[in-house]
């Protein structure tokens, strides 16, 4: 099996960077929301240790890496940004250069600081300026070292799991509120992709890429034969996925979503409906069996530790859906398993690479999440998803059994039958 794409890693500051930082997963921490207790303080110290993540990265041969920045830590207060902060991340993408590494840069990764969180964050429309206002610094401060930018990484999750379910910040249990967060951030992706383009051509910057990492899942039936389950499938797509796709990649706001124009005064900006991404961001990780409205896993199906189905056709079914909506090339923006004994990571991806490349479409790059074992958001320090193995404790790492096969791969430009006997053959999934 031969591929023709890159492959890359993906991880969010959040979840590796540590650091007492005043945002909205340290807050969730403090009112003991983490569900082993662990602490976003520490995550894997990635802020300090990052340039031997980024050589044990090369090593591996991994040559584009989808990261973000923490926008509480640029951010602190309001208006006040921290140079020395920015310094440090420009050091970062410095260094990723001269290893022969390409940044993906995401924007908004699940984290608020905490001042915005105290001004309504995404649930007040009114705040549009102050997030694309933090766009325009970071592409001010990094633009003529980033060319490839997500603007906001899976905002129906963000909605989802915030302001319906309330297990993440700031944990509200509203479906009125979760589709206006859905809206308002589907608005500021627009905005800020037109702002991107906008500051990169003034900045003399070529090849602009921009984005957003849409998090997209197979909706089933749990019987196709049964007229409430198809509907229920149905019904849940559009309220989680659907609608959002259509607004962000076409500018097209449709029920059960709400348009937002940015706020000039008492005068609002009309969106227009356009195409607004130069890649399809898809991050998949499973797919949901409904017989109600919400989620459900498929009995007797292969599962990972936290209980997610194992289902790699979707990968394509999901990425054949997105490009049906907007002809744009294909970056598998996230796609790995809670695997904490890296028992059947390496079937894993090995099993979604090959539906990606048999599909047809123009995949270009795969980002497997995640390259470091890390913070993963309500669980803490419980789910691991990495590559490499972190010891939280001595914050040692060490290349995984899955590590070393990605790094086969991408040596060899696919699964040679010697790789796929020794990594893939002897691992089975849990059922």
């Amino acid at each position: 099996m031969t591929f023709v794409f890159l492959l890359g890693a993906a991880s969010a500051a959040t979840q590796i960077e540590g650091g007492n930082i005043s945002h909205t997963w340290s807050g969730w921490y403090q009112k003991g929301c983490i569900r082993d207790g662990s602490s976003p303080a520490r995550a894997c110290d990635h802020f300090r240790r990052w340039r031997e993540d980024i050589d044990l990265m090369a090593e591996v041969g991994i040559k584009v890496y989808r990261l973000g920045i923490e926008w509480a830590r640029l951010e602190p207060a309001r208006g006040n940004y921290d140079e020395a902060a920015a310094a440090s991340y420009r050091e970062l993408f410095t260094y990723m250069k001269s290893r022969g590494i390409a940044p993906l840069l995401t924007i908004h990764h699940f984290t608020n600081p905490l001042w915005f969180e105290d001004i309504g964050g995404f649930a007040t429309p009114a705040n549009i300026p102050v997030f694309l206002g933090f766009v325009e610094y970071v592409v001010k401060r990094f633009g003529d070292l980033v060319d490839e930018y997500v603007t906001i990484n899976e905002p129906n999750v963000f909605a989802v799991m915030g302001y319906f379910a309330g297990e993440f910040p700031p944990g509200r249990r509203s479906m009125r509120l979760a589709l206006r967060v859905q809206s308002v951030m589907a608005s500021c992706h627009i905005q800020a992709y037109s702002l991107i383009h906008k500051l990169r051509r003034e900045m003399g910057c070529q090849n602009t890429k921009v984005g957003f990492a849409h998090h997209a899942r197979v909706f089933e039936p749990k019987s196709k034969n049964n007229l409430w389950h198809r509907l229920c499938a149905r019904l849940t797509s559009r309220m989680f996925q659907d609608a959002l796709t259509r607004a962000c990649l076409l500018g097209r706001f449709s029920f059960p979503l709400k348009k937002y124009g940015r706020l000039r005064g008492k005068l609002r900006c009309k969106l227009h409906p356009g195409e607004y991404a130069d890649f399809l961001g898809l991050n998949y990780y499973t797919r949901s069996t409904v017989s109600k409205l919400g989620d459900g896993v498929r009995e007797g199906s292969p599962r990972n530790d936290l209980g997610w189905e194992i289902y790699p056709e979707g990968i394509a079914i999901c990425a054949r859906e997105l490009h049906d909506i907007l002809a744009r090339p294909i970056y598998i923006t996230e796609n790995g398993t809670c695997d904490n004994n890296d028992a059947f990571r390496c079937r894993f991806i090995c099993e979604h690479l090959k539906v990606l490349a048999e599909s047809g479409l123009p995949v270009e790059r795969y980002y497997h999440w995640c390259f470091t074992d890390n913070f993963e958001w309500c669980e803490g320090e419980s789910a691991r998803f990495g590559l490499v193995h972190i010891d939280y404790a001595s914050q040692k790492r060490t290349l995984k059994k899955s590590g070393r096969f990605y790094a086969a791969m991408i040596k060899n430009k696919g699964v040679t039958d010697e790789i796929y006997n020794e990594f893939v053959a002897p691992q089975e999934y849990h059922l």
